[in-house]
């Protein structure tokens, strides 16, 4: 099986740690290769940086789907997730969706903890998109800046350990999803002092798209994921009007 990884932002050694994380939870068998967002944000913390890494993640996608069986959106807003899923003839999978729904499989209510407030409503939104409100005991969001996390994560695992448990005691949490690409492999090293599951993103992500390329299941050839769109297309990549342009007859 052939796992492509996406970010959707133009940080390199994000890509890079992501894969190592992916590749540490995937099974054997499994081939991983990621790329990079060729134009865009460093990390994405804004609407108008999302909007702009969605068309980012579609052109990386289109340029690279053809020889693996499945993809992860590694970024934590699942930026472009939908549109993707529509386009390609592979499963595509985003982390974020993929930790919230299984963090419902192991628990009741589950807590978010984020960086960044500007983003707090992004995540939220994320929650709701997916029609998990009313699973969400609360979001903790740690005033961080998304480089600064990344570049020495270990200097905040105690702040998230700390909003960990203040949604568990605070708000009910039984599930912790820790959001952010730059965080993959955090939850491994902290597990031991939270005291529910702690879910990584990449890692659910990983084993979820494994799983949606195993089960082959048809692709849709009406409705809204269907691959079809108009034909007046300009100022794109070739890659990217080939693969929108795929499901015309």
């Amino acid at each position: 099986m052939r796992l492509l990884i996406v970010n959707g932002n133009t940080t390199e050694a994000v890509t890079q740690t992501v894969m190592e994380v992916a590749r540490a939870a995937a099974a054997p068998d499994t081939q991983i290769s990621g790329v990079t967002a060729s134009f865009g944000a460093a990390f994405i913390t804004s609407r108008s940086e999302a909007a702009i890494a969605e068309h980012a993640t579609l052109a990386a996608l289109a340029e690279h789907y053809q020889d693996f069986d499945a993809a992860l959106i590694a970024v934590s807003l699942d930026t472009g997730l939908r549109a993707a899923r529509a386009a390609l003839p592979i499963p595509v999978v985003g982390m974020t969706e993929a930790a919230l729904y299984t963090a419902c499989m192991l628990g009741g209510q589950f807590g978010l903890v984020t960086f960044n407030h500007h983003c707090t409503s992004l995540y939220r939104e994320r929650v709701e998109i997916n029609g998990l409100l009313g699973r969400l005991a609360g979001i903790h969001t740690i005033d961080a800046d998304f480089a600064k996390v990344y570049s020495d994560s270990k200097a905040y695992e105690s702040r998230i350990i700390e909003g960990a448990h203040a949604l568990i005691h605070g708000q009910g949490a039984e599930v912790i999803v820790l959001c952010g690409a730059q965080t993959a492999g955090v939850t491994g090293r902290i597990q031991d002092r939270v005291p529910v599951p702690m879910l990584d993103g990449v890692v659910c992500g990983t084993l979820q798209a494994e799983a949606m390329a195993r089960l082959r299941a048809a692709k849709p050839t009406t409705g809204s994921y269907s691959a079809l769109t108009s034909a007046q297309l300009s100022s794109i990549s070739h890659g990217l009007k080939s693969l929108l342009g795929r499901g015309r007859s």
